[in-house]
């Protein structure tokens, strides 16, 4: 049987064995200071760049796909304060990424405490455009030529 993934943080597979996630939202969002002056209708503005989230959300049903083992690599990740780089099943390679937040619900609790579903959310924050700097570039380039050869 053949492994699909969905993508891939750092060293962390999103498959169905581990954290197989329903929802990727991504948010943009860019920064306008403005200054009135004096006498103008006008106010101008100035960018000061902006931000890149993604928000990862997935129900595990740990007796069919992962649970607390693989949120709590999650957090281990996270513990290390270190960007990770995140490419997408589909190749896309979106960035580098810091986990910012992890947050978990667990229901429909067993005899012995042992949740049968764990709502799951995970907020990152885009530190760099390239994952693995000059080597992402490098990585993307071959991803490219791979893409160009085989018509994926």
């Amino acid at each position: 049987m053949a492994m699909i993934m969905m993508g891939v943080l750092g060293y962390f597979p999103f498959i169905r064995s581990t954290i197989a996630f329903h929802e990727l939202n991504e948010t943009k969002t860019y920064n306008h200071p403005t200054h009135a002056t004096v006498g103008s209708l006008v106010r101008p503005a100035q960018f000061t760049g902006g931000e890149t989230t993604i928000t990862i959300n997935a129900e595990l049903r740990p007796e069919i796909t992962g649970g607390r083992m693989s949120i709590m690599l999650l957090e281990k990740m996270a513990d290390t304060g270190q960007a990770w780089p995140l490419i997408l099943g589909s190749g896309s390679l979106m960035g580098s990424y810091v986990i910012t937040k992890i947050s978990k619900n667990q229901s429909e609790l067993m005899h012995d405490g042992y949740p049968r579903s764990i709502q799951f959310s995970m907020d990152l924050l885009k530190v760099a455009d390239q994952p693995l700097g000059l080597k992402g570039e490098a990585l993307g380039l071959g991803i490219g030529l791979v893409r160009t050869l085989t018509g994926i």
